[in-house]
């Protein structure tokens, strides 16, 4: 079986790793390990996890995870909404340039840092996790208990080309339009419940940076 250990962010991504990719990839003879990336390491009792506030904290999970021997590929599932000003290739976006070429900018600046391993492919979620619900907004509606919000959520996703291409604002991320459209909406519960219910395949339908970040792992062995 081939091992990819896959750093996130938290435990609402560590959720959709093992419920729904993992289970993907299983036929495929590739084993999905989720990593929760470290905030804070303590001397005694468990470490802080979740989270991504500095690069530095970034990079020490990474050689660590690149350091690990058998062979494994390493990848990221950290979104690329609120990432900190101090990773590489940030402060050099495109200006003009699409979502899709800005994340992919920063990626191409991550992997250079280090030093362009093969055994690494770094992914950032374009804006964040949402963005993947909004795949199929009647199972957002369906999950949430409130079909009278579809035709609210089918107005935003009509307003862009892919659910990736919904913008990175403080009020505007997928995750705030959500949070302002269903108060009971938790991430770690429904975000992983809602994505399953919309399977993998409809999701890299519909999101090609996801899709390419697949296509990444199936090919890499």
């Amino acid at each position: 079986m081939k091992r990819c250990l896959v750093l996130v962010e938290g435990p609402t991504e560590e959720r959709f790793v093992k419920d729904v990719l993992a289970p993907y990839f299983w036929p495929k003879g590739i084993h999905l390990e989720p990593i929760i990336l470290v905030t804070k390491r303590v001397v005694s009792g468990p470490n802080f996890k979740g989270g991504v506030s500095t690069f530095g904290k970034y990079e020490r999970d990474m050689r660590r995870l690149l350091q690990k021997p058998g062979g494994a590929l390493v990848t990221t599932l950290i979104d690329y909404y609120g990432l900190p000003a101090d990773f590489p290739g940030l402060s050099t976006r495109p200006v003009n340039g699409t979502p899709r070429q800005r994340v992919e900018h920063v990626e191409k600046a991550i992997h250079a840092h280090f030093k362009s391993r093969p055994d690494f492919a770094p992914f950032l979620v374009l804006h964040e996790f949402e963005a993947f619900l909004f795949s199929d907004t009647d199972e957002i509606a369906a999950a949430l208990h409130e079909s009278s919000k579809l035709p609210q959520l089918e107005a935003i996703r009509s307003q862009f080309p892919t659910p990736e291409d919904i913008n990175d604002n403080l009020r505007t991320a997928p995750s705030k339009r959500l949070e302002a459209m269903f108060p009971s909406y938790s991430k770690v519960l429904h975000g992983p419940t809602v994505a399953k219910r919309i399977g993998v395949d409809a999701i890299r339908g519909q999101c090609p940076h996801f899709d390419s970040w697949l296509r990444k792992l199936e090919s890499y062995w």
